[in-house]
């Protein structure tokens, strides 16, 4: 009885250590084998790791970007408000997309979420703020579940780089 314990535990062992790997084909499917993957496949993993994370954001931030991504309409001539409320994201450490107004099919997509041509406006998920008002921005970042602050030491989550900001 003592042995057939024994080898029951060497065989799950061997088993555990036994490497799986998990990729894309080709042809979009998702593949799950003992066997490494070919040359033309993407987005590799080996099953049982911890994946890697395309950037350092803490949990709660990707699942509030996941659920609930900020996208901020600004335009050129747009200097005090925008300015302001690409600061308030960044002191907060919100991942956010930045979109300048620069052809009509941004202003028709900015009129058709709040309604008028109108910089700065928020969009965080499905809800929108229409111009900068820094309780209205935070009320609606706080009910997506974004941090009140940036972690410390973080650059900039999003936004035009400081070269390109307008003055």
């Amino acid at each position: 009885m003592r042995f057939l314990l024994m080898l029951c535990l060497a065989l799950t062992s061997l088993q555990a250590a036994a490497q799986a790997y998990r990729w894309i084909d080709p042809s979009g499917r998702i593949i799950i084998s003992d066997t490494p993957p070919p040359g033309k496949a993407k987005a590799l993993s080996r099953v049982g790791e911890k994946a890697e994370s395309s950037d350092d954001l803490p949990f709660a931030t990707r699942k509030a970007r996941e659920n609930f991504p900020v996208t901020l309409y600004t335009a050129a001539d747009c200097t005090t408000e925008c300015v302001q409320a690409r600061d308030l994201l960044n002191k907060r450490g919100v991942p956010f997309t930045e979109k300048m107004l620069q052809k009509a099919e941004d202003a028709n997509e900015l009129k058709q979420l709040v309604g008028d041509v109108f910089v700065p406006s928020l969009s965080v998920g499905k809800q929108t703020q229409r111009g900068f008002e820094a309780g209205a921005y935070n009320n609606l970042l706080d009910l997506a579940g974004y941090p009140k602050s940036a972690p410390f030491g973080s650059k900039p989550s999003g936004g035009l780089q400081p070269a390109e900001k307008a003055n």
